[in-house]
């Protein structure tokens, strides 16, 4: 009996230090360290998802939820600083809504310079936020006789995502982002200056740091 007693005893403390231990490894490898990259990196992304517009693109009209292509690349000044370029694409069908009639489709493809901030880093996930300025390039592809050419306007973009580091090369991603895209249209020679494409992005992909 003593000697159950003893066996069952030594096998709790067994227990009890890789649990200790193990928690110890855990605490080490997710603890929490200043600057979220190192300095002289390049950055490549490709990432794709989707893009709801913020309001109605322009009154009597519905909008789908947009396709959503981006592409970056960024080199990193410091342990928390990075600059570099972004281009994305995106998509919306654009339907009248009384009397119904499919208009078309909105594509707009953004040039966008990009400053990032990496402050902190926990273990292999590094959050991150940028902020870009640039140009969004508006072009329509109409599906009836309604003529819409809508402006090109200045692009404002405020993103906010984690990358998740499966190798020190090779990271996935997640990011979302408001980008401000509000301009007017030519409609049939008419000018209509309430015309918002400003939409919040939800991206998925994966990043290349060499």
């Amino acid at each position: 009996m003593g000697l159950n007693l003893a066996r069952v005893g030594l096998l709790g403390v067994l227990l009890t230090s890789v649990f200790v231990f193990g928690s110890q490894a855990m605490a080490e490898e997710w603890k929490m360290e200043q600057g979220g990259i190192e300095p002289g990196k390049f950055v490549l992304g490709m990432r794709a998802g989707f893009a709801p517009l913020t309001q109605s693109l322009t009154a009597n009209s519905s909008t789908d939820v947009g396709s959503l292509v981006n592409f970056q690349g960024l080199y990193s000044l410091n342990k928390w600083l990075l600059v570099g370029m972004m281009l994305e694409w995106e998509r919306h069908g654009v339907d009248q809504e009384r009397p119904f009639r499919d208009l078309g489709h909105q594509d707009t493809v953004s040039v966008l310079p990009t400053v990032e901030v990496r402050p902190v880093r926990f273990g292999p996930i590094s959050p991150y936020a940028n902020m870009s300025f640039g140009v969004n390039v508006n072009s329509f592809g109409e599906n009836s006789s309604t003529r819409i050419s809508p402006s090109n306007t200045f692009a404002w973009r405020l993103g906010w995502g984690a990358d998740y580091m499966l190798t020190k090369q090779f990271a996935l991603n997640t990011e979302m982002a408001y980008k401000r895209n509000d301009g007017h249209a030519t409609v049939n020679g008419n000018r209509n200056n309430d015309w918002n494409a400003s939409s919040f992005g939800f991206l998925f992909g994966a990043k290349l740091f060499f």
